[in-house]
C-alpha cells in the first residue's frame, strides 16, 4: 500500500491526513465471515488538509458540498473480500472523487450568431419546404 495518494501533479495527500476504518463487510464470506474486518472507510478532511492549496480547496470544497459532512469526505468500499483489495478499491475512488472535484472549470462559452449565409439556407430551405405542403393541399373550386 502507498504511503501518499496521488491526486494530480499539484495535489498528493499524505498517509498521515487519511484515516481508514475497518468493520464487517455484508454478503458472502464462509468461514471468515464473522471474523474479517473487510469493510473499509476511507476518511480525508477537505477544510482542514494542509496538503490542499487555498485555490483548490474552496473549488473542492464547494464541488463536493453535498458528500462532505463537516469537511470530511468518507468513502466506504467493501465489494472486495480481501482488506486489501478494499483499502486499494477505497484509495482509487478518493482519489478520482478529488481529482474530479479538483479539475478547473470548462472554458466559458462565447456566444455566437448564425452567419448571413447560414440565416439565407435556412429561410430558402423553409420556402421550399412551404411550398411543397402548399402543392399537396387539394384547390377549392365553386
Amino acid at each position: 500500500m502507498p504511503d501518499e495518494l496521488v491526486v494530480s501533479t499539484a495535489l498528493v495527500i499524505p498517509a498521515a491526513e487519511l484515516r481508514e476504518r475497518f468493520s464487517r463487510s455484508s454478503g458472502p464470506g464462509g468461514q471468515g465471515v464473522n471474523t474479517a474486518d473487510s469493510r473499509v472507510e476511507l476518511s480525508f478532511d477537505v477544510a482542514q488538509s494542509p496538503s490542499v492549496p487555498e485555490h483548490l480547496r474552496t473549488r473542492m470544497l464547494a464541488r463536493l458540498a453535498n458528500r462532505l459532512i463537516d469537511g470530511v469526505v468518507t468513502i466506504a468500499a467493501s465489494e472486495y473480500r480481501a482488506q486489501l483489495a478494499n483499502r486499494q478499491a477505497a484509495r482509487d475512488r478518493l482519489a478520482a472523487l478529488l481529482r474530479q472535484a479538483a479539475a478547473p472549470p470548462p472554458p466559458v462559452r462565447r456566444p455566437t450568431k448564425p452567419s448571413r449565409g447560414a440565416r439565407e439556407r435556412r429561410l430558402t430551405a423553409k420556402k421550399r419546404r412551404a411550398e411543397t405542403k402548399r402543392g399537396r393541399r387539394a384547390g377549392h373550386d365553386d
